[in-house]
């Protein structure tokens, strides 16, 4: 992706501000003349993170069409709690599906528009993993085999949160779930279940396949503009922790997400025609542990006492993901000990690099650019350039 480096100044802390950043290369949400696709008053949980994709995913999208879109939506959390009749939070041209077909819905809506003449007119379906990875299969499958000019974006917390907490074809191995086994040898999802739909939609070889998570917005809105210059079927699939679902803290949903990034769990990357072109290489790898602890559907794996065996394949998992997708930097960056910023070179497939949990920094679409981090040095007065 062609993208820009932004310059970091350091205020004091280990925040970092862009306020000198042009207004061009601000992110959408910063706009005042946002389309704020998802407003106030709708009902979805504390810290729900399908409701903070959405709204960064669709606003993008807005953007990137220049206001002329039409959204298709899949029954779920995201229908339901912002469309509670005769209500409705959505401030763009909105239709409801059922939970397995709005693949095929925005097909037709694509198609209609096509047979109009308004080649002006995007459409964008999106939908919770149930409806994609589950009961909208066999459509969205049929959707990326016609290479219909369809953006579908899967909003994954990894489960049918919206009827109670049931497995679904993305809920991991090991987690608990209101349908998985509670007791016994090994309580939660068995391994070997499930489907990887971003491979899946690779290997329908789709102009544009990309994963995100809640905990990177600047890419998420990165990858959703690239999309809407393209044509074809395209698929973006976001992980969007679930306070309710996962048994997590309501304040963890971003640093959940990125820890499910850091650990390898979830791989972020982009692919074209098939083919990988770029990954969100891993800054600072930690052990699944420190993800699962902040999760109660993985307190049995701790308590009463650890299993080691499920903890190990877990990992391992992991390091198939890292293995599979090349996430680490090919030499290790030294931490930094002082206000001294610490440059390395591009890598390859490296774009987007996420901060640290402890610099809560703004990332961009870097594409061959320098990757700054530092840590405030005694003495340093806010503003200071780095």
């Amino acid at each position: 992706m062609t993208t820009t480096p932004v310059k970091f100044y350091q205020v004091g802390s280990f925040a970092v501000g862009n306020r000198l950043l042009d207004p061009a290369l601000a992110s959408v949400q910063s706009q005042p003349d946002r389309t704020n696709a998802l407003t106030s008053g709708h009902r979805a949980c504390q810290g729900c993170g399908e409701a903070l994709g959405a709204r960064y995913a669709l606003d993008a999208a807005m953007a990137a069409a220049d206001g002329r879109m039409v959204t298709v939506n899949a029954t779920g959390c995201l229908e339901v709690f912002s469309t509670p009749y005769p209500e409705s939070s959505w401030r763009v041209p909105w239709l409801h599906s059922l939970f397995g077909n709005a693949p095929a819905v925005a097909t037709g809506v694509a198609a209609a528009l096509r047979a109009t003449g308004r080649d002006d007119v995007r459409v964008v379906a999106q939908g919770g993993d149930g409806g994609t990875v589950d009961i909208g299969f066999a459509c969205l499958s049929g959707m990326f085999e016609r290479n219909d000019d369809v953006l579908y974006v899967c909003y994954d917390n990894q489960g049918y949160m919206n009827t109670g907490v049931q497995r679904s074809g993305a809920t991991p191995p090991a987690a608990r779930t209101a349908t998985t086994q509670a007791v016994g040898p090994e309580p939660g999802n068995v391994f070997g279940q499930g489907k990887d739909v971003p491979r899946i939609a690779m290997a329908h070889e789709i102009p544009y396949v990309a994963t995100a998570t809640v905990a990177d917005l600047r890419d998420l809105e990165a990858k959703v503009a690239k999309a809407m210059t393209m044509r074809g079927a395209r698929y973006i699939h976001v992980l969007v922790p679930c306070p309710l679902g996962w048994s997590s803290a309501s304040s963890h949903t971003v640093r959940v997400a990125r820890l499910a990034t850091e650990s390898g769990l979830f791989p972020v990357f982009e692919a074209e025609h098939g083919e990988v072109t770029a990954v969100r290489r891993i800054r600072r790898q930690v052990p699944v542990e420190e993800y699962l602890r902040l999760q109660g559907r993985y307190a049995h794996l701790f308590r009463p006492t650890r299993n080691e065996a499920v903890l190990a394949r877990l990992q391992a998992g992991a390091d198939r993901n890292i293995r599979r997708y090349g996430l680490l930097e090919p030499a290790a960056v030294p931490e930094p000990t002082h206000g001294e910023p610490v440059l390395t070179g591009p890598a390859p497939h490296l774009e987007h690099p996420a901060p640290r949990s402890d610099d809560h920094a703004p990332s961009t679409s870097a594409g061959p650019a320098l990757d700054v981090h530092f840590r405030p040095a005694p003495g340093r007065t806010p503003h200071q350039e780095v």
